[in-house]
């Protein structure tokens, strides 16, 4: 279980996501996308990643590799080696499309790796292949 119980006055408890991108734009898009099936949560950049999950502890993680202040290798690195959030996974959500980058998104822990431009059947397959429940 994940803790996460159903409260008999309100219904089902959404999942929460993490979106993580330095772009309003993305991360409108993705919270337009996301919403009805699960709680949405944003940050601008990877630091404020790491800070947010350790408080929220989202049950997904959708995190871009570019970003100002922390990028999203160094981001997803931290959080999966500290035992509060090692264990929520993360998928890559990039413009990189290049088998090196998602090499090094592997190894250093990310669950899953998207490119930009992305249609919402995938994000959701890529979600639902995390997230068995979703």
């Amino acid at each position: 279980m994940d803790g996460k119980e159903d409260n008999p006055k309100t219904g089902p408890v959404k999942r929460k996501i993490l979106v993580v991108d330095d772009e309003p734009n993305v991360r409108r898009l993705l919270r337009t996308l996301l919403k009805k099936r699960f709680t949405v949560v944003e940050a601008e950049d990877g630091a404020q990643a790491v800070e947010i999950a350790a408080v929220e502890k989202p049950d997904l993680i959708l995190m871009d590799i570019m970003m100002p202040k922390m990028d999203g290798y160094t981001s997803c690195y931290a959080l999966k080696k500290k035992p509060a959030t090692s264990s929520i996974p993360v998928i890559m959500l990039t413009a990189l499309d290049l088998n090196l980058n998602r090499q090094l998104s592997k190894e250093i822990g990310a669950d899953g790796y998207i490119t930009k431009p992305f249609n919402s059947k995938d994000l959701l397959t890529n979600i639902a292949q995390v997230l068995p429940t979703a």
